[in-house]
């Protein structure tokens, strides 16, 4: 697993060039108006959220498949914004559409264990580069396991310490260092 710093190093690109869309994906009731991916929709150009049919309800699968039909949808390679269960729909979609992504940005990753969810189709390495962001306090998904996530994806870790499920409970509507965090990714991003 690389560190953040290192990201994708031989992957140099401007984030001001770059032109890809932006796809924002929530987790479990959706990211309101008071979210960080909301504020993020505001602040960055070409950005569209994916829609899932139940917002109430998860199921991997479906929810993967909205991703990928979102995907296929861009004209061209996408990045990827996820929170909690959007990570795991997110990453589970990339698996099919690798050479499609440019990088994403996994936030607060739900574990799959407390949705019942089967982890063999999540244990792969992602091809394009990524920054898992996870809390010690967060109630849905231990730190620990968001590291073990982060590593089996090849992705870059950083823990920002107690800061919740990094959602408006827990104090993260606008979300500058988020912002910054996703900029940094976007400059090492692939092709």
């Amino acid at each position: 697993m690389s560190q953040f710093p290192d990201l994708a190093a031989d992957h140099k690109t401007s984030a001001a060039q770059d032109i890809a869309e932006i796809l924002i994906v929530p987790g479990l009731r959706n990211s309101g108006p008071g979210h960080w991916q909301s504020w993020f929709e505001k602040q960055l150009p070409a950005t569209r959220r994916v829609e899932q049919a139940d917002w109430e309800t998860t199921c991997l699968s479906d929810w993967a498949a909205r991703v990928r039909q979102a995907i296929d949808a861009a004209a061209a390679p996408v990045w990827i914004v996820a929170h909690s269960f959007g990570c795991l729909a997110s990453v589970t979609a990339a698996f099919n559409r690798p050479q499609d992504i440019r990088g994403a940005l996994l936030v607060a990753p739900a574990d799959p264990h407390r949705f019942g969810e089967p982890t063999a189709l999540l244990e792969e390495r992602l091809d394009f580069p990524s920054l898992v962001v996870a809390s010690t306090t967060d109630p849905w998904v231990r730190n620990e396991v968001a590291r073990r996530w982060a590593d089996a994806w090849g992705s870059a870790f950083l823990s920002i310490g107690d800061a919740g499920h990094i959602n408006v409970d827990s104090g993260h509507g606008p979300w500058p260092d988020g912002l910054a965090l996703f900029e940094k990714l976007r400059r090492t991003g692939r092709r």
